[in-house]
C-alpha cells in the first residue's frame, strides 16, 4: 500500500496586494520587486479570517474533487506555522468546521516544506495500515507575521491554503513512490520568527524590536535552498532509478523565481516542466505545493502515469522531496 492523491483543492483570499501598491509603501519600484523575486502580486487574508477558515475552504474543494464527504476521512494533517491559536492545533478547528468526526487531527510545523513533510507522514500512516484516507492541508497567514517596513521580506509572502486528499492504493507504480526529508537546526536563525515563545516571552522589548516578525538572511537562504533542493531532487531520482528526462512535472516551492531557476538548472530540468504561480500569490509557505498541484490538476496538465517531483525548503532549515506517479 502507498498513498495516492485523489483530490486537490486550493483557496486564496480576495484581497490582492500589487507590487505598485506595496512599492509605494517601501519606496521600491514594481520592476525591482519582480527582478528580485518574480512576484507581481500576492493575496492577503481579510480581517477576521483565520488560517482554519482558509484551510477549510481548500479542504472542501479537495473533498469535492475526490468525491468524498468529511465523514470518509480517517486523519487530518495541517501543515502551518501560523495557527489560529497556540493550542489546540489548527487541525482541530478544521476537523470541527468540516464535521469530520471520525478523523484524528494534528498540526505539523515545518514552515515552507510543511506540505512535503505532511504528505510523507500521511504516506507512512497508509503504508503502515493505520488509515485509508487522509486530508493533508498546507495553510499560511504570514501577512500578520511580516514586518511591512522590511523590504527584504514583505515583498515575498502571501496568504493561502491548499489541500490534498490521499487514499491507500495497491495499484503498482502509482501514488507516492518515495519521500526524502532533511533538516539542519544549526541554520535556524537565517530564517525565523524569534518570538513570542518560551525562549522569548511576550515583552515590551519583543514588540518594540519587532521580534514577533519574520527575520531572514536572504543571501544565506538562497545558497542553502539551491544546494539542498538540487540534492533532494537527485536523491529522489536515484532512489527510484529514473532519469531527469522521465520527470513530467516539477512542483518547486514558490519562494523566489531565481531559486527555482537555479535549482532547475542544476538538476537539468527545463523550466517549461516547472509549474509556477508565485507571480500571482507570492510565497505562501506550506500552502505553496498543494496550491500548485491543484492548479495543475484542474488545468488538465497532470496525466495518469506522469512522474511528478515535489521540492521544498524552508525555515529550520528544513528541506525535502517527494516523487509521486499521478
Amino acid at each position: 500500500m502507498r498513498a495516492r492523491i485523489i483530490g486537490t483543492g486550493g483557496y486564496v483570499p480576495e484581497r490582492i496586494l500589487t507590487n505598485e501598491e506595496l512599492g509605494a509603501r517601501i519606496d521600491a519600484s514594481p520592476e525591482w520587486i519582480v527582478a528580485r523575486t518574480g512576484i507581481r502580486e500576492r493575496r492577503l487574508a481579510a480581517e477576521g479570517e483565520a488560517s482554519s477558515d482558509m484551510a477549510v475552504a481548500a479542504a472542501r474543494r479537495a473533498l469535492e474533487s475526490a468525491g468524498l464527504q468529511p465523514r470518509d476521512l480517517d486523519a487530518i494533517i495541517v501543515a502551518t506555522v501560523t495557527g489560529d491559536v497556540p493550542t489546540p492545533a489548527t487541525a482541530a478547528f478544521v476537523q470541527a468546521k468540516l464535521g469530520a468526526q471520525r478523523a484524528f487531527a494534528f498540526d505539523l510545523s515545518a514552515a515552507c516544506v510543511g506540505a512535503v513533510y505532511a504528505l510523507a507522514v500521511a504516506d507512512t500512516f497508509i503504508r503502515a495500515g493505520t488509515v485509508k484516507r487522509v486530508l493533508v492541508v498546507g495553510v499560511e497567514l504570514l501577512s500578520r507575521s511580516v514586518d511591512w517596513d522590511d523590504r527584504n521580506t514583505c515583498i515575498l509572502f502571501g496568504d493561502g491554503a491548499g489541500a490534498l486528499v490521499v487514499e491507500a492504493t495497491s495499484e503498482p507504480g502509482r501514488g507516492v513512490l518515495s519521500s526524502h526529508l532533511h533538516s539542519d537546526g544549526s541554520l535556524a536563525e537565517i530564517l525565523w520568527i524569534p518570538g513570542p515563545g518560551t525562549a522569548a516571552p511576550v515583552s515590551e522589548r519583543l514588540i518594540a524590536e519587532k521580534l514577533d516578525k519574520l527575520k531572514m538572511n536572504g543571501r544565506e537562504v538562497f545558497k542553502v535552498a539551491v544546494r539542498t533542493l538540487a540534492a533532494a531532487a537527485q536523491e529522489a531520482l536515484d532512489a527510484n532509478g529514473i532519469s531527469v528526462d522521465q520527470i513530467a512535472h516539477v512542483m518547486g516551492h514558490q519562494a523566489n523565481l531565481r531559486i527555482i531557476e537555479a535549482v532547475m538548472e542544476r538538476v537539468g530540468v527545463p523550466m517549461e516542466r516547472c509549474w509556477l504561480n508565485l507571480h500571482k500569490y507570492g510565497n505562501t509557505s506550506a500552502a505553496s505545493l498543494p496550491l500548485l498541484l491543484d492548479e495543475a490538476s484542474r488545468a488538465g496538465r497532470l496525466q495518469p502515469g506522469d512522474y511528478v517531483l515535489l521540492l521544498a525548503a524552508g525555515a529550520g532549515m528544513a528541506w525535502g522531496s517527494v516523487l509521486l506517479r499521478w
